[in-house]
Protein backbone atom coordinates (compact mmCIF):
# COMPACT_ATOMS: atom_id res chain seq x y z
CA UNK A 1 0.00 0.00 0.00
CA UNK A 2 1.45 3.32 -1.13
CA UNK A 3 0.64 6.61 0.54
CA UNK A 4 0.65 8.39 -2.84
CA UNK A 5 0.57 6.98 -6.36
CA UNK A 6 1.57 9.61 -8.92
CA UNK A 7 0.23 8.86 -12.40
CA UNK A 8 2.51 10.32 -15.06
CA UNK A 9 6.29 10.59 -15.23
CA UNK A 10 6.62 13.96 -16.94
CA UNK A 11 8.29 16.96 -15.36
CA UNK A 12 5.30 17.64 -13.08
CA UNK A 13 4.94 14.07 -11.84
CA UNK A 14 8.69 13.71 -11.41
CA UNK A 15 9.04 17.01 -9.55
CA UNK A 16 6.09 16.14 -7.31
CA UNK A 17 7.75 12.80 -6.50
CA UNK A 18 10.97 14.64 -5.69
CA UNK A 19 9.29 17.15 -3.40
CA UNK A 20 7.20 14.44 -1.69
CA UNK A 21 10.32 12.34 -1.11
CA UNK A 22 11.31 14.91 1.54
CA UNK A 23 8.72 13.26 3.78
CA UNK A 24 8.31 9.81 5.37
CA UNK A 25 5.91 8.53 2.73
CA UNK A 26 5.72 5.50 0.49
CA UNK A 27 5.52 6.92 -3.04
CA UNK A 28 5.33 5.40 -6.51
CA UNK A 29 5.22 6.93 -9.98
CA UNK A 30 3.22 5.05 -12.61
CA UNK A 31 4.46 5.77 -16.14
CA UNK A 32 2.88 4.20 -19.21
CA UNK A 33 6.05 4.38 -21.32
CA UNK A 34 9.43 2.67 -20.98
CA UNK A 35 11.01 5.87 -19.64
CA UNK A 36 10.03 9.18 -18.08
CA UNK A 37 9.77 12.53 -19.91
CA UNK A 38 8.13 10.84 -22.90
CA UNK A 39 5.37 13.39 -23.51
CA UNK A 40 5.52 17.18 -23.55
CA UNK A 41 8.47 17.08 -21.15
CA UNK A 42 10.80 15.94 -23.93
CA UNK A 43 9.34 18.12 -26.65
CA UNK A 44 8.95 21.71 -25.54
CA UNK A 45 10.80 25.00 -25.78
CA UNK A 46 12.82 24.59 -22.58
CA UNK A 47 12.08 28.20 -21.64
CA UNK A 48 12.10 29.61 -18.11
CA UNK A 49 9.41 32.25 -18.65
CA UNK A 50 9.84 35.61 -16.95
CA UNK A 51 6.21 35.83 -15.80
CA UNK A 52 4.80 38.85 -17.63
CA UNK A 53 2.51 36.83 -19.92
CA UNK A 54 -0.07 35.12 -17.60
CA UNK A 55 -3.24 37.05 -16.82
CA UNK A 56 -2.93 38.69 -13.38
CA UNK A 57 -4.65 36.94 -10.46
CA UNK A 58 -4.56 33.53 -12.16
CA UNK A 59 -2.85 30.45 -10.76
CA UNK A 60 -0.44 30.62 -13.71
CA UNK A 61 0.59 34.17 -12.77
CA UNK A 62 0.97 33.37 -9.08
CA UNK A 63 3.07 30.24 -9.63
CA UNK A 64 5.15 31.79 -12.42
CA UNK A 65 6.11 34.71 -10.19
CA UNK A 66 7.47 32.46 -7.43
CA UNK A 67 8.37 29.58 -9.73
CA UNK A 68 11.32 31.14 -11.56
CA UNK A 69 13.62 31.38 -8.56
CA UNK A 70 12.38 28.08 -7.13
CA UNK A 71 13.30 26.39 -10.40
CA UNK A 72 16.78 27.94 -10.52
CA UNK A 73 17.43 26.82 -6.93
CA UNK A 74 16.24 23.24 -7.46
CA UNK A 75 18.02 22.92 -10.82
CA UNK A 76 21.25 23.82 -9.03
CA UNK A 77 20.64 21.11 -6.41
CA UNK A 78 19.89 18.58 -9.13
CA UNK A 79 22.75 19.61 -11.43
CA UNK A 80 20.22 20.13 -14.24
CA UNK A 81 21.51 22.43 -17.03
CA UNK A 82 19.94 25.89 -16.71
CA UNK A 83 21.00 29.37 -17.80
CA UNK A 84 19.61 32.86 -17.19
CA UNK A 85 19.93 34.30 -20.68
CA UNK A 86 16.93 36.66 -20.60
CA UNK A 87 14.12 37.02 -23.13
CA UNK A 88 13.00 39.63 -25.64
CA UNK A 89 9.48 40.11 -27.03
CA UNK A 90 9.52 42.00 -30.33
CA UNK A 91 7.06 44.50 -31.77
CA UNK A 92 7.02 45.20 -35.51
CA UNK A 93 5.41 48.60 -35.84
CA UNK A 94 3.11 50.88 -33.87
CA UNK A 95 0.15 48.48 -33.56
CA UNK A 96 2.26 45.83 -31.87
CA UNK A 97 3.98 48.37 -29.65
CA UNK A 98 0.69 48.78 -27.77
CA UNK A 99 0.66 45.04 -27.12
CA UNK A 100 4.25 45.19 -25.83
CA UNK A 101 3.30 47.93 -23.37
CA UNK A 102 0.31 45.86 -22.21
CA UNK A 103 2.63 42.91 -21.54
CA UNK A 104 4.94 45.20 -19.61
CA UNK A 105 2.04 46.50 -17.48
CA UNK A 106 0.85 42.95 -16.90
CA UNK A 107 4.33 42.05 -15.71
CA UNK A 108 4.22 44.94 -13.25
CA UNK A 109 0.91 43.62 -11.88
CA UNK A 110 2.46 40.15 -11.58
CA UNK A 111 5.43 41.60 -9.62
CA UNK A 112 7.99 40.48 -12.20
CA UNK A 113 11.49 41.96 -11.66
CA UNK A 114 14.07 42.89 -14.27
CA UNK A 115 11.80 44.13 -17.08
CA UNK A 116 12.60 47.00 -19.41
CA UNK A 117 11.32 48.50 -22.66
CA UNK A 118 13.95 49.07 -25.35
CA UNK A 119 13.81 50.66 -28.77
CA UNK A 120 14.61 48.51 -31.79
CA UNK A 121 18.07 50.10 -32.07
CA UNK A 122 18.79 49.48 -28.39
CA UNK A 123 17.68 45.86 -28.78
CA UNK A 124 19.94 45.35 -31.83
CA UNK A 125 22.93 46.46 -29.77
CA UNK A 126 22.21 43.42 -27.57
CA UNK A 127 21.16 41.17 -30.47
CA UNK A 128 22.79 42.26 -33.76
CA UNK A 129 20.96 39.54 -35.74
CA UNK A 130 17.56 40.96 -34.78
CA UNK A 131 15.41 42.17 -37.69
CA UNK A 132 15.74 45.85 -38.60
CA UNK A 133 11.93 45.96 -38.66
CA UNK A 134 11.72 45.50 -34.86
CA UNK A 135 10.67 48.84 -33.35
CA UNK A 136 10.18 48.08 -29.64
CA UNK A 137 10.99 45.17 -27.35
CA UNK A 138 10.14 44.02 -23.85
CA UNK A 139 13.24 42.54 -22.23
CA UNK A 140 12.96 40.29 -19.17
CA UNK A 141 16.32 39.68 -17.54
CA UNK A 142 15.04 37.06 -15.08
CA UNK A 143 14.06 34.60 -17.85
CA UNK A 144 16.18 31.66 -18.87
CA UNK A 145 16.57 28.35 -20.66
CA UNK A 146 16.73 24.82 -19.29
CA UNK A 147 16.85 21.27 -20.62
CA UNK A 148 13.33 19.98 -19.83
CA UNK A 149 14.03 16.26 -20.07
CA UNK A 150 17.27 16.47 -18.08
CA UNK A 151 15.37 18.33 -15.35
CA UNK A 152 12.74 15.58 -15.37
CA UNK A 153 15.35 12.81 -15.23
CA UNK A 154 17.23 14.56 -12.43
CA UNK A 155 14.07 15.12 -10.38
CA UNK A 156 12.98 11.50 -10.75
CA UNK A 157 16.48 10.21 -10.03
CA UNK A 158 16.67 12.29 -6.86
CA UNK A 159 13.20 11.08 -5.81
CA UNK A 160 14.25 7.46 -6.35
CA UNK A 161 17.48 7.97 -4.44
CA UNK A 162 15.29 9.23 -1.59
CA UNK A 163 13.02 6.17 -1.65
CA UNK A 164 10.38 6.79 -4.33
CA UNK A 165 9.63 3.96 -6.77
CA UNK A 166 9.24 4.23 -10.54
CA UNK A 167 7.00 1.64 -12.21
CA UNK A 168 7.41 1.74 -15.99
CA UNK A 169 5.16 0.42 -18.77
CA UNK A 170 2.15 0.83 -16.45
CA UNK A 171 -0.66 2.13 -18.61
CA UNK A 172 -3.61 2.68 -16.29
CA UNK A 173 -6.67 0.71 -17.37
CA UNK A 174 -8.98 0.93 -14.33
CA UNK A 175 -9.16 2.79 -11.02
CA UNK A 176 -11.39 1.46 -8.25
CA UNK A 177 -12.05 3.06 -4.86
CA UNK A 178 -13.05 1.23 -1.67
CA UNK A 179 -12.43 1.92 2.02
CA UNK A 180 -10.21 4.96 1.37
CA UNK A 181 -7.98 2.87 -0.89
CA UNK A 182 -7.50 3.12 -4.65
CA UNK A 183 -6.76 -0.03 -6.65
CA UNK A 184 -5.06 0.96 -9.90
CA UNK A 185 -4.81 -1.72 -12.59
CA UNK A 186 -2.61 -1.56 -15.66
CA UNK A 187 -3.43 -2.67 -19.18
CA UNK A 188 -1.30 -5.76 -18.55
CA UNK A 189 -3.11 -6.69 -15.34
CA UNK A 190 -0.65 -5.36 -12.75
CA UNK A 191 -2.16 -3.66 -9.71
CA UNK A 192 -1.06 -0.93 -7.31
CA UNK A 193 -2.90 0.15 -4.16
CA UNK A 194 -2.63 3.68 -2.78
CA UNK A 195 -4.35 5.98 -0.27
CA UNK A 196 -4.01 9.02 -2.56
CA UNK A 197 -3.70 9.50 -6.31
CA UNK A 198 -1.91 12.48 -7.81
CA UNK A 199 -3.07 12.70 -11.42
CA UNK A 200 -0.15 14.21 -13.38
CA UNK A 201 -0.94 12.48 -16.68
CA UNK A 202 -0.51 15.53 -18.90
CA UNK A 203 -2.64 15.40 -22.04
CA UNK A 204 -4.29 12.24 -20.70
CA UNK A 205 -5.17 13.70 -17.29
CA UNK A 206 -8.88 14.06 -18.11
CA UNK A 207 -9.01 10.35 -18.98
CA UNK A 208 -7.32 9.39 -15.69
CA UNK A 209 -9.64 11.67 -13.73
CA UNK A 210 -12.64 10.09 -15.45
CA UNK A 211 -11.40 6.58 -14.57
CA UNK A 212 -11.41 7.71 -10.94
CA UNK A 213 -14.98 9.00 -11.26
CA UNK A 214 -14.35 12.72 -11.88
CA UNK A 215 -15.43 14.12 -15.27
CA UNK A 216 -15.13 17.78 -14.29
CA UNK A 217 -12.72 18.89 -17.03
CA UNK A 218 -11.72 18.16 -20.62
CA UNK A 219 -8.18 18.54 -21.96
CA UNK A 220 -7.59 20.29 -25.29
CA UNK A 221 -4.42 18.82 -26.84
CA UNK A 222 -2.33 21.36 -28.76
CA UNK A 223 0.62 20.34 -30.89
CA UNK A 224 3.72 22.47 -31.30
CA UNK A 225 6.20 21.79 -34.11
CA UNK A 226 9.88 22.70 -33.78
CA UNK A 227 13.09 22.69 -35.77
CA UNK A 228 16.44 22.24 -34.04
CA UNK A 229 19.56 23.61 -35.70
CA UNK A 230 23.16 22.49 -35.46
CA UNK A 231 25.50 23.92 -32.84
CA UNK A 232 27.14 25.96 -35.59
CA UNK A 233 24.03 28.16 -35.40
CA UNK A 234 23.82 28.20 -31.61
CA UNK A 235 25.49 31.59 -31.10
CA UNK A 236 23.31 33.52 -33.55
CA UNK A 237 21.30 34.98 -30.64
CA UNK A 238 21.90 35.03 -26.91
CA UNK A 239 18.40 35.91 -25.66
CA UNK A 240 15.22 33.95 -26.27
CA UNK A 241 13.48 35.95 -29.00
CA UNK A 242 9.65 36.03 -28.95
CA UNK A 243 7.09 37.86 -31.08
CA UNK A 244 3.89 39.59 -30.05
CA UNK A 245 1.10 36.98 -30.35
CA UNK A 246 -1.02 37.47 -33.46
CA UNK A 247 -3.57 35.61 -35.59
CA UNK A 248 -0.63 34.39 -37.70
CA UNK A 249 0.94 32.53 -34.83
CA UNK A 250 1.65 32.56 -31.13
CA UNK A 251 4.82 31.50 -29.42
CA UNK A 252 7.19 31.22 -32.39
CA UNK A 253 10.62 31.82 -30.91
CA UNK A 254 14.27 31.74 -31.82
CA UNK A 255 16.37 30.67 -28.87
CA UNK A 256 19.69 29.17 -27.93
CA UNK A 257 19.50 25.95 -25.95
CA UNK A 258 21.55 25.08 -22.88
CA UNK A 259 23.38 22.52 -25.03
CA UNK A 260 24.51 25.09 -27.61
CA UNK A 261 22.02 24.50 -30.44
CA UNK A 262 19.46 26.93 -31.87
CA UNK A 263 15.75 26.14 -31.46
CA UNK A 264 12.87 27.55 -33.52
CA UNK A 265 9.12 27.03 -33.01
CA UNK A 266 6.53 26.06 -31.92
CA UNK A 267 3.30 26.18 -33.85
CA UNK A 268 0.07 25.83 -31.85
CA UNK A 269 -2.63 23.71 -33.47
CA UNK A 270 -5.36 21.64 -31.83
CA UNK A 271 -4.96 17.93 -32.65
CA UNK A 272 -7.42 15.07 -32.34
CA UNK A 273 -5.26 12.99 -30.01
CA UNK A 274 -2.39 13.51 -27.53
CA UNK A 275 -0.49 10.82 -29.44
CA UNK A 276 -0.47 12.92 -32.63
CA UNK A 277 3.14 14.12 -32.62
CA UNK A 278 3.75 14.17 -36.36
CA UNK A 279 5.45 17.11 -38.01
CA UNK A 280 3.98 18.58 -41.18
CA UNK A 281 5.46 20.44 -44.12
CA UNK A 282 2.94 23.21 -43.55
CA UNK A 283 3.77 23.55 -39.87
CA UNK A 284 7.52 23.63 -40.42
CA UNK A 285 7.11 26.27 -43.13
CA UNK A 286 5.24 28.44 -40.62
CA UNK A 287 8.07 27.98 -38.12
CA UNK A 288 10.67 28.96 -40.73
CA UNK A 289 8.74 31.99 -41.97
CA UNK A 290 7.98 33.43 -38.54
CA UNK A 291 11.44 32.69 -37.14
CA UNK A 292 12.97 34.60 -40.06
CA UNK A 293 10.65 37.50 -39.29
CA UNK A 294 12.50 37.99 -35.99
CA UNK A 295 15.96 36.85 -37.05
CA UNK A 296 16.30 36.95 -40.85
CA UNK A 297 19.71 35.29 -40.89
CA UNK A 298 18.57 31.97 -39.40
CA UNK A 299 20.01 29.36 -41.79
CA UNK A 300 17.50 26.52 -41.99
CA UNK A 301 19.97 24.46 -44.03
CA UNK A 302 21.53 23.80 -40.60
CA UNK A 303 18.45 21.99 -39.25
CA UNK A 304 19.44 18.60 -37.84
CA UNK A 305 16.01 17.44 -36.67
CA UNK A 306 12.38 18.46 -36.33
CA UNK A 307 9.87 17.29 -33.75
CA UNK A 308 6.45 17.95 -32.29
CA UNK A 309 5.14 17.94 -28.72
CA UNK A 310 1.55 17.92 -27.50
CA UNK A 311 0.75 20.16 -24.55
CA UNK A 312 -2.48 20.09 -22.58
CA UNK A 313 -4.76 23.04 -22.06
CA UNK A 314 -8.32 23.57 -20.80
CA UNK A 315 -11.11 25.92 -21.88
CA UNK A 316 -10.66 28.22 -18.86
CA UNK A 317 -7.00 28.76 -19.73
CA UNK A 318 -5.57 28.22 -16.25
CA UNK A 319 -3.83 25.39 -14.43
CA UNK A 320 -6.01 22.87 -12.58
CA UNK A 321 -4.36 21.93 -9.27
CA UNK A 322 -6.97 20.82 -6.74
CA UNK A 323 -8.43 17.91 -4.84
CA UNK A 324 -11.40 16.44 -6.67
CA UNK A 325 -14.84 17.58 -5.53
CA UNK A 326 -16.20 14.18 -6.57
CA UNK A 327 -13.61 11.56 -5.63
CA UNK A 328 -12.05 11.77 -2.20
CA UNK A 329 -8.22 11.71 -2.08
CA UNK A 330 -7.86 12.31 -5.83
CA UNK A 331 -5.59 15.24 -6.65
CA UNK A 332 -5.80 16.54 -10.22
CA UNK A 333 -2.73 18.38 -11.51
CA UNK A 334 -3.92 19.06 -15.03
CA UNK A 335 -3.99 21.52 -17.95
CA UNK A 336 -0.34 22.30 -17.27
CA UNK A 337 0.63 24.09 -20.46
CA UNK A 338 3.01 27.07 -20.69
CA UNK A 339 4.52 28.19 -18.30
CA UNK A 340 4.25 24.75 -16.66
CA UNK A 341 7.95 23.89 -16.96
CA UNK A 342 8.90 27.19 -15.30
CA UNK A 343 6.34 26.57 -12.54
CA UNK A 344 7.18 22.87 -12.04
CA UNK A 345 8.68 23.24 -8.55
CA UNK A 346 6.02 25.76 -7.49
CA UNK A 347 3.30 23.46 -8.87
CA UNK A 348 4.69 20.51 -6.88
CA UNK A 349 4.77 22.57 -3.67
CA UNK A 350 1.24 23.86 -4.28
CA UNK A 351 0.02 20.30 -4.91
CA UNK A 352 1.63 19.09 -1.67
CA UNK A 353 -0.19 21.84 0.24
CA UNK A 354 -3.46 20.55 -1.21
CA UNK A 355 -2.62 16.97 -0.22
CA UNK A 356 -1.75 18.04 3.32
CA UNK A 357 -4.99 20.01 3.70
CA UNK A 358 -6.92 16.93 2.59
CA UNK A 359 -5.39 14.82 5.37
CA UNK A 360 -2.04 13.49 4.10
CA UNK A 361 0.36 13.50 7.05
CA UNK A 362 3.73 15.04 6.18
CA UNK A 363 6.61 14.08 8.49
CA UNK A 364 9.98 15.45 7.30
CA UNK A 365 12.54 12.78 6.52
CA UNK A 366 15.74 13.13 8.56
CA UNK A 367 18.02 11.66 5.89
CA UNK A 368 16.57 13.44 2.85
CA UNK A 369 19.29 14.42 0.36
CA UNK A 370 18.28 17.23 -2.03
CA UNK A 371 21.41 16.98 -4.17
CA UNK A 372 22.16 14.85 -7.22
CA UNK A 373 25.66 14.28 -8.61
CA UNK A 374 26.44 15.99 -11.91
CA UNK A 375 25.97 13.36 -14.67
CA UNK A 376 28.12 15.45 -17.01
CA UNK A 377 31.08 15.88 -14.69
CA UNK A 378 33.48 14.23 -17.14
CA UNK A 379 32.90 16.59 -20.06
CA UNK A 380 33.44 19.57 -17.75
CA UNK A 381 36.93 18.45 -16.72
CA UNK A 382 40.14 19.92 -18.08
CA UNK A 383 42.23 17.71 -20.37
CA UNK A 384 44.62 16.91 -17.53
CA UNK A 385 41.72 16.01 -15.24
CA UNK A 386 40.27 13.78 -17.95
CA UNK A 387 43.60 11.99 -18.42
CA UNK A 388 43.81 11.24 -14.71
CA UNK A 389 40.16 10.12 -14.60
CA UNK A 390 40.55 7.83 -17.62
CA UNK A 391 43.49 6.05 -15.97
CA UNK A 392 41.14 5.00 -13.18
CA UNK A 393 38.10 4.55 -15.46
CA UNK A 394 39.22 3.37 -18.92
CA UNK A 395 35.66 3.32 -20.28
CA UNK A 396 35.72 7.12 -20.32
CA UNK A 397 38.60 7.02 -22.79
CA UNK A 398 36.51 5.40 -25.53
CA UNK A 399 34.34 7.81 -27.50
CA UNK A 400 31.07 6.25 -28.69
CA UNK A 401 29.25 9.31 -30.05
CA UNK A 402 31.68 11.32 -32.14
CA UNK A 403 29.24 14.15 -32.92
CA UNK A 404 28.72 15.02 -29.24
CA UNK A 405 31.93 13.53 -27.81
CA UNK A 406 30.15 11.09 -25.49
CA UNK A 407 32.24 8.34 -23.94
CA UNK A 408 31.43 4.72 -23.16
CA UNK A 409 31.78 5.48 -19.45
CA UNK A 410 29.05 8.12 -19.58
CA UNK A 411 26.69 5.73 -21.38
CA UNK A 412 27.33 2.92 -18.89
CA UNK A 413 26.65 5.38 -16.05
CA UNK A 414 23.34 6.37 -17.67
CA UNK A 415 22.26 2.73 -17.85
CA UNK A 416 23.06 2.08 -14.19
CA UNK A 417 21.99 5.37 -12.51
CA UNK A 418 18.43 6.15 -11.35
CA UNK A 419 16.26 6.32 -13.37
CA UNK A 420 18.10 3.75 -15.50
CA UNK A 421 18.19 4.20 -19.28
CA UNK A 422 16.77 1.01 -20.79
CA UNK A 423 16.39 1.96 -24.46
CA UNK A 424 18.26 3.96 -27.09
CA UNK A 425 16.37 7.24 -26.73
CA UNK A 426 16.69 7.02 -22.93
CA UNK A 427 20.47 7.02 -23.33
CA UNK A 428 20.21 9.91 -25.79
CA UNK A 429 18.30 12.08 -23.32
CA UNK A 430 20.80 11.41 -20.55
CA UNK A 431 24.09 11.64 -22.46
CA UNK A 432 23.31 13.39 -25.81
CA UNK A 433 24.62 10.33 -27.65
CA UNK A 434 22.71 10.42 -30.93
CA UNK A 435 21.77 14.11 -30.75
CA UNK A 436 24.44 15.40 -33.11
CA UNK A 437 24.57 15.86 -36.85
CA UNK A 438 24.36 12.15 -37.70
CA UNK A 439 21.40 11.63 -35.29
CA UNK A 440 22.74 8.31 -34.03
CA UNK A 441 23.74 6.89 -37.40
CA UNK A 442 27.15 5.80 -36.13
CA UNK A 443 26.74 5.31 -32.39
CA UNK A 444 23.40 3.48 -32.15
CA UNK A 445 24.78 -0.11 -32.48
CA UNK A 446 27.37 0.56 -29.77
CA UNK A 447 24.74 2.10 -27.47
CA UNK A 448 22.57 -1.01 -27.92
CA UNK A 449 25.51 -3.26 -27.11
CA UNK A 450 26.27 -1.34 -23.90
CA UNK A 451 22.62 -1.48 -22.80
CA UNK A 452 22.61 -5.23 -23.42
CA UNK A 453 25.85 -5.77 -21.50
CA UNK A 454 24.71 -3.73 -18.49
CA UNK A 455 21.12 -4.98 -18.27
CA UNK A 456 21.20 -8.47 -19.75
CA UNK A 457 18.48 -7.52 -22.25
CA UNK A 458 19.11 -9.40 -25.54
CA UNK A 459 20.07 -7.13 -28.43
CA UNK A 460 16.97 -8.01 -30.45
CA UNK A 461 14.75 -6.95 -27.51
CA UNK A 462 16.33 -3.51 -27.12
CA UNK A 463 14.06 -0.79 -28.43
CA UNK A 464 14.43 2.78 -29.60
CA UNK A 465 11.72 4.13 -27.31
CA UNK A 466 9.75 1.25 -25.81
CA UNK A 467 7.26 -1.31 -27.03
CA UNK A 468 6.92 -1.54 -30.80
CA UNK A 469 10.21 0.18 -31.66
CA UNK A 470 12.61 -2.80 -31.85
CA UNK A 471 15.68 -2.20 -34.01
CA UNK A 472 16.69 -5.82 -34.69
CA UNK A 473 14.60 -8.86 -35.62
CA UNK A 474 17.10 -11.60 -34.76
CA UNK A 475 20.54 -13.01 -35.36
CA UNK A 476 21.90 -14.34 -38.63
Amino acid sequence: MYDVAIIGGGVIGSMLARQLSKYSLKICVLEKENDIAMGASKANSGIVHGGFDPEPNTLKARLNTVGVEKLFAVAKELNAPIKRNGSIVCAFGEDEEHAIKELYNRGIKNNIPGMELLSGDEARKLEPALSDKVTLVLRATNAGIICPYELTIAAMGNAMDNGAELIRCFKVETIEKADDCFTITSQKGKTVKAKYIANCAGAYSDEISALAGDNSFKIIPRAGEYMLLDKAAGSLVSHTIFQVPSKEGKGILVSPTVDGNLLTGPTAGVVNSPSNTETTAQGLKIVERLAKKSVPSVNFRQVITSFSGVRSSEKNGDFIIKMSDVTKNLLNVAAIDSPGLTCSVAIADYAIEALEKSGLKLTPKANYNPNRPDPHHFRKMTDDEKDAFIKKNPDYGRIICRCEGVSEGEIRAAVTTNPKALDIDSVKRRTRSGMGRCQGGFCMPYVMQIISEETGIPMEEITKKGEGSNQLIGRI
